[in-house]
């Protein structure tokens, strides 16, 4: 039976193919050339270390404060070859490519084995181990680092297929991919009257205790997709030089959530959302109904009317709005952050907004660890490319995570003292990499 999520999901699709018909079919959709003719010349210089493509068709831009790390990660990046897009029009269109995003299953669906992690409340959150692709039941794609990679979706628990997507990459890497499903979120029981707020870190803080406690040799690496990077940013921020990871990227992130809610969304995107959070809420109607007003809440139009319904109007503890985001502004404690963070952005991002208002350039500019890989066109967490994997963003976020570990190796290597190795003894593997602030500068 199909869901009343899949029938406004579908209808929305075909929707937006009609219009697009209709406007090529006027007349009024101009076909793009190549990458360098541009509708409008730009007023002023573009920031940042540019990275074009061989045939011209890409201007990935890294806008960073200088440090060895940035020197690095523009030598790998420049090196790689996942930043070459090539002559294609389907990047143009940002909103069928968000759509695309939403709705299309990854190839091959992938094998998950699921476990729940009880909180200090009593609570319960679920990790999502990805094991494998359905078909074939194997992930290791010929061995690796086995580093594990927990990966983040976006605020509403939605799990896209280009979150799976990138976990099946990473797997066939040698990465441990596992994705983090918050209270009430994605079939995770609901235990508590109480769901977790938009930069509320303090779960995802238990996920990341506990995987380290399961694999305390293990390198920990962390991934967000759209608006759930404001959680990952939140616990950066929030933890310091104590996050227990060594790297993060987040993929079309949402930097400023008040504003964010406040500005809307494009409906092709939100009602989607709206509706899978519905569905997930009305199960525990019931029990919320001790904590907040259930018609109201069910009753939401918008997902910040959702959002105040939840958090703002609760029963016991009501908060202003304005309160609200003063405890949950992603980047509200930026400045304490100690680990690289990537971030992937695209300048005609539906979802985000314009990049004028919508990106804190001023932080890429001034923090060491902070790092903005913006491109022209790539939608919404969507970057699209011909061949497999399909998302070019996700091969930019692993090759930065290997990046990350080659500096850090290195780094340790030329630091650590030199010591005699005994005659027939084993070799003496490198400890655990940490992250040192002398690396930013």
């Amino acid at each position: 039976m199909v869901s009343p999520e899949g029938l406004v999901a579908a209808a929305a699709v075909l929707t937006g193919l009609g219009l697009l018909a209709w406007r090529l079919w006027a007349g009024r959709l101009e076909v793009p050339g190549d990458w360098e003719e541009e509708e409008e010349e730009e007023e002023e210089e573009e920031e940042g270390i540019p990275f074009i493509a061989e045939d011209s068709s890409g201007r990935c831009r890294l806008l960073c404060k200088p440090s060895a790390l940035a020197q690095h990660l523009v030598r790998s990046l420049g090196q790689s070859a996942v930043l070459r897009g090539g002559r294609w029009l389907w990047p143009r269109w940002p909103r069928l490519q968000m759509l695309r995003q939403l709705l299309q299953p990854p190839e091959p669906e992938p094998v998950v084995a699921r476990e729940l992690l009880q909180l200090p409340d009593t609570g319960l959150v679920a990790l999502d181990w990805l094991v494998g692709p359905r078909r074939t039941r194997s992930g290791s794609g010929g061995g690796g680092p086995g580093w594990v990679l927990l990966l983040i979706p976006n605020a509403a628990g939605k799990v896209t297929g280009g979150l799976l997507q990138l976990g099946l990459r990473a797997l066939e890497r040698g990465f441990v991919p596992v994705i983090f499903n918050r209270r009430g979120h994605n079939g995770c029981p609901l235990t508590t009257p109480r769901l977790q707020p938009f930069g509320d870190p303090g779960d995802l803080r238990e996920a990341v205790t506990y995987l380290r406690c399961r694999h305390p040799t293990a390198l920990l690496l962390a991934a967000s997709e759209g608006s759930g990077s404001g959680l990952l940013l939140a616990y950066l921020g929030e933890s310091g030089s104590s996050s227990r990871l060594a790297a993060a990227a987040c993929i079309s992130p949402v930097f400023r959530g008040r504003d964010w809610f406040e500005a809307g969304m494009p409906w092709l995107y939100e009602w989607p959302l709206l509706l899978h959070l519905k569905r997930g809420l009305s199960r525990y109607a019931g029990s919320l109904a001790e904590a907040v007003d259930v018609d109201r809440l069910l009753g939401s139009r918008s997902l910040r009317e959702l959002e105040e319904a939840l958090f703002c109007r609760t029963k016991s503890h009501p908060t202003s709005w304005e309160a609200y985001w003063e405890r949950n502004e992603p980047l509200r404690d930026a400045d304490e952050a100690a680990v690289p963070v990537l971030c992937l952005c695209s300048a005609d991002d539906p979802v985000r907004g314009p990049p004028a208002r919508s990106l804190p350039l001023e932080l890429f500019r001034s923090s060491p660890y902070f790092f903005l890989l913006l491109t022209p066109r790539g939608g919404h967490c969507g970057f699209p490319r011909r061949g497999p994997g399909r998302c070019w963003g996700h091969e930019a976020v692993l090759e930065y995570f290997k990046a990350m570990a080659e500096f850090l190796r290195a780094e340790e290597r030329r630091k650590r003292p030199l010591r005699p190795r005994r005659w027939g003894g084993p070799a003496v593997e490198p400890p655990v990499f940490t992250w040192q602030r002398s690396y930013t500068r």
